[in-house]
């Protein structure tokens, strides 16, 4: 479908210079990079993870920003038509769109040739991350912690979805609001559950807030229910963000991607300078997870010790347990902040080390050269393992890893004996458990291990 629509509440107006930027179709513009987030958000709702399929679906789809003298307009070409009913665009989608173009806007412009920012340090890394969540109007001054960040995989069991689901739902009556990775499965459940109680509780301004990056967001396009979201420049940015956010986090069910976040969160907090904060952690299932959940901790245990497994709780089957032990965790975490002259809205007081902020290129070399050793310091192995995994996530879902896997193989990661075995278990336990791609898909590794 073809039509030309107005962003809604976001960037009335651009600059000559932004808008011939966001129509360069070269290395050094943005059109491309708009586009591909753009088809993502207008392709919302469909059962696909492969972000290449998406765009070789829609090659005819293009988008144009057109700066005319009542503001802004943007022309779409064949579009997606689930994004239109009786050819309207559907208000929450274009809600969505609007937020993709003002963060590629403000991300180009402020963070990346703005000079504002030192992206080589690790101050300067946190200010841009601030500065992309205060332009999206994320960060709000003054409301008591309340923001539960809930991590889980897209492809998971209708059991588990529905566990999230109810999750949520005991989070809402509780009056927490709720921030995922914005896409389906475990991302959308609690949202969904917390949305039904937040309208039980007559709760009229309830946040689903959505984090996402360009790479990831054809394979995870925003639910339905998201009604803020903002588009982090890189997975790092987007991992800081939750982190920087978060008043608590749970984490349901999931596969390489979620094991991601929990490497990168237990790097984090095992840093001596974050050892005093308190972060409530939460790990929780249904009881047919629970297998699931004693491997991902007999890894964690064996890789980085038990220092790390202190970190979190684990909650089988028992959605209320997990929202009291959530509130309380947010209590303490409110009164030490206060205690402390803390901020609520961005923890400003964590600690995020230089090796989980700069970006990470999964490229064939780069994943053969991680060194993966019980022998380094815990936090560097934590962040070597992100890494890890963060490749295997992109020759998952993402188009340009899907492509290098195609043409060279699967990436080769080499780490000692002891806890490549324990990789290897964890690996194939989430291939077993079809965790690695929609269920019924095919998967294909597009990995392979050796010492």
């Amino acid at each position: 479908m073809s039509t030309i629509v107005a962003p809604e509440g976001s960037l009335e107006v651009l600059s000559q210079q932004e808008v011939e930027r966001l129509r360069d179709t070269s290395s050094r513009g943005l059109h491309d990079l708009l586009r591909r987030c753009a088809l993502a958000v207008l392709n919302a709702g469909t059962p696909t993870d492969d972000s290449r399929q998406v765009l070789e679906t829609y090659a005819d789809f293009d988008i144009q920003v057109m700066q005319e003298d009542r503001g802004l307009m943007l022309k779409l070409d064949n579009a997606p038509a689930g994004a239109f009913v009786d050819g309207r665009m559907i208000r929450g989608i274009r809600e969505h769109l609007s937020a993709v173009l003002r963060d590629i806007v403000y991300v180009a412009n402020e963070i990346h040739t703005g000079g504002r920012f030192d992206l080589n340090s690790t101050d300067g890394i946190s200010n841009a991350v601030f500065h992309i969540l205060r332009n999206a109007g994320i960060l709000h001054a003054g409301e008591t912690p309340n923001l539960v960040v809930c991590w889980g995989g897209h492809s998971i069991s209708r059991e588990e979805y529905d566990y999230s689901k109810s999750v949520g739902y005991q989070l809402g009556l509780r009056h927490l609001d709720i921030c995922t990775g914005c896409g389906p499965g475990a991302m959308k459940g609690p949202m969904k559950g917390a949305h039904v109680a937040h309208a039980k509780q007559r709760r009229r301004n309830g946040r689903y807030l959505g984090i996402s990056e360009p790479g990831i967001i054809a394979a995870e396009a925003p639910n339905p229910i998201v009604n803020e979201l903002v588009i982090m420049p890189d997975i790092e940015k987007r991992l800081e963000a939750f982190v920087r956010v978060a008043h608590a986090i749970i984490v349901f069910p999931g596969g390489v991607g979620t094991t991601e976040e929990i490497l990168y969160l237990l790097g984090v907090l095992l840093h001596p300078a974050n050892q005093h904060l308190p972060v409530p952690v939460v790990f929780t299932g249904p009881a047919d997870s629970a297998d699931y959940f004693h491997k991902v901790d007999q890894f964690i245990r064996y890789a980085l010790g038990e220092q790390a497994a202190s970190r979190y709780r684990i909650i089988i089957d028992d959605p209320e347990a997990v929202a009291l032990a959530v509130r309380e965790g947010v209590r303490e975490l409110t009164q030490f902040r206060r205690e402390n002259d803390d901020a609520f809205y961005f923890n400003w007081r964590l600690t995020v080390p230089l090796e989980f902020q700069q970006p990470f290129e999964p490229s064939h070399e780069a994943m053969a050269e991680l060194r993966l050793s019980t022998s380094l310091p815990v936090h560097e192995l934590a962040a070597n393992l992100r890494r890890a995994f963060s490749g295997i996530v992109a020759g998952n879902v993402k188009e340009a890893g899907i492509r290098a896997i195609e043409e060279r193989g699967p990436y080769e990661l080499h780490a000692e004996a002891g806890l490549m075995t324990h990789l290897d278990t964890l690996l194939k336990a989430f291939v077993e458990q079809q965790r690695m791609k929609l269920p019924g898909s095919h998967y294909q590794p597009c990995y392979r291990l050796g010492s």
